[in-house]
């Protein structure tokens, strides 16, 4: 018994990691593979979704509960900039030995998090008809993903507490017991997901459920390890209130990176109404598609957010040299695991479609989409670990500017010059995809190359 309750304690000791001294590379692979995994986790939660849906409840429900992503990704995406933000300034402020100032820092961010969960939710369930309108989502899908949509906003609380918490352990380079919570709560929603649609015939709205209630117990752990912790970041509930000078600081970074991450995903509900042109079979494909475009995506975002911890504790202390060392070393890393990944889902194509849905015009499509994407997705490293390494800087402006220049400004003028002036079919319309990227990537490296970005810490 004795040992059982050392063993808990130990597991809610401190783990933070200080990334100003030792192995650069070591650090950054030691920090990116718990968080790769974690986010693998995360990733089963729409995928598992999807999968079951695909499997035991009909194409329509497989369509719907795909293709919501982008409404979703609007609203969690604004709150992941201000977390993005949070964790910088926390970053900053760890690598500058200014406890005070962390701790500031948490209970300003928890704070914050209350009361936007509260405005989230309110917004998701009284936005998600007409947000479905805009996308053009088909009537025999929209019963479908409205009703899943306004589920998941019910419950959007959890997943917003668990990410703050999250971030705000990795800012201080603990990235493993975020992953053993996602762990637990992804083999829970697998559980509840299967009990729920199988065993009580509960078709979308189960899986709406099986993820927020698995999405609120990964939030209460992450919770209950900051309320225990013995270090910085420990959460007393007496100093929960709004520092507003520390505020100051998460808005300087985090609204940038919130504004573009929701502008970006508001651009994508229109995108999406592009492919849903193109019925519930290309949606289908589109929807198989996107969820192995985010396992794609997986490893070089984990690096990113590890660049953007290095960078942030690093530029604390004012080592802009190691600092751009690890920008060399994230970049690397990335790109050489994005190749490796490449290779099998090209010529895995057609199988890894059909994990998700059998029907073979869905393969049809699910596999081109693959194929003719997959070669780009190199270009996505660079944009996506020099935007972070800007970020761990204090530098979320230009990412911001570059990012919503690319992926708003640029895509939406492409998309409506194919259509409309050249040829209104599904590959030039998917192609807007890469092209964006191709852009993004060019400029940030023109930024990241020319331009004095070390000088944007918001520490002093």
């Amino acid at each position: 018994m004795g040992k059982g309750v050392a063993n808990i304690r130990k597991f809610f000791s401190r783990r933070d990691v200080d990334m100003t001294r030792g192995n650069v590379y070591g650090l950054l692979i030691e920090f990116a593979v718990p968080l790769l995994l974690g986010n693998l986790f995360q990733q089963l939660y729409n995928t598992v979704d999807t999968w079951v849906v695909g499997n035991y409840v009909g194409k329509e429900a497989f369509s719907a509960v795909g293709t919501v992503n982008p409404i979703i990704n609007m609203l969690i995406g604004f709150f992941m900039g201000l977390s993005v933000g949070a964790g910088v300034v926390i970053s900053q402020y760890y690598g500058a030995k200014q406890h005070d100032k962390v701790s500031d820092t948490v209970h300003t961010a928890l704070v914050m998090t209350a009361v936007l969960g509260v405005v989230f939710t309110a917004i998701g369930v009284s936005m998600t008809p007409l947000m479905l309108h805009f996308m053009k989502t088909p009537p025999e899908v929209l019963p479908e993903a409205k009703r899943y949509l306004t589920i998941y906003f019910s419950g959007i609380f959890g997943l917003m507490l668990y990410n703050i918490g999250a971030g705000i352990l990795r800012a201080v380079g603990d990235s493993q017991r975020p992953f053993y919570f996602l762990v637990l709560s992804a083999s829970l929603n697998i559980v509840l997901d299967l009990l729920f649609v199988l065993a009580f015939h509960m078709g979308v709205a189960g899986v709406a459920y099986a993820t927020i209630l698995s999405q609120g117990i990964s939030a209460l752990l992450v919770l209950l390890v900051l309320l225990r912790a013995d270090n910085c970041c420990r959460v007393q509930v007496r100093k929960l209130r709004m520092h507003w000078d520390v505020l100051k600081k998460i808005v300087k970074v985090g609204i940038p990176a919130a504004v573009q991450m929701a502008i970006t995903s508001f651009s994508n509900v229109f995108v999406q109404s592009y492919i849903n042109y193109f019925g519930a079979d290309c949606m289908g494909g589109w929807t198989a598609y996107t969820k192995i475009d985010a396992f794609l995506f997986l490893p070089m975002q984990s690096v990113a957010m590890g660049a953007t911890t290095f960078v942030g504790q690093n530029l604390g202390v004012n080592d802009v040299q190691r600092a751009r060392q690890g920008v060399s070393a994230a970049l690397r890393i990335s790109a050489l695991i994005t190749v490796a990944l490449m290779v099998p889902v090209v010529a895995f194509a057609p199988h890894l479609v059909r994990f998700f849905n059998d029907t073979p015009e869905v393969i049809e499509f699910g596999t081109l989409f693959l194929r003719m994407m997959s070669p780009f997705y190199v270009l996505c490293c660079v944009n996506q670990i020099l935007a972070g390494s800007l970020r761990g800087a204090g530098d979320s402006r230009t990412p911001m500017i570059i990012m919503l220049g690319s992926f708003v400004v640029f895509r939406q003028i492409y998309l409506f010059l194919i259509t409309h002036f050249v040829s209104n079919t599904i590959v030039p319309v998917a192609l807007g995809y890469p092209a964006g990227w191709l852009v993004c990537s060019t400029a940030t490296y023109l930024y990241f190359r020319f331009a004095h970005w070390e000088k944007h810490r918001v520490v002093e």
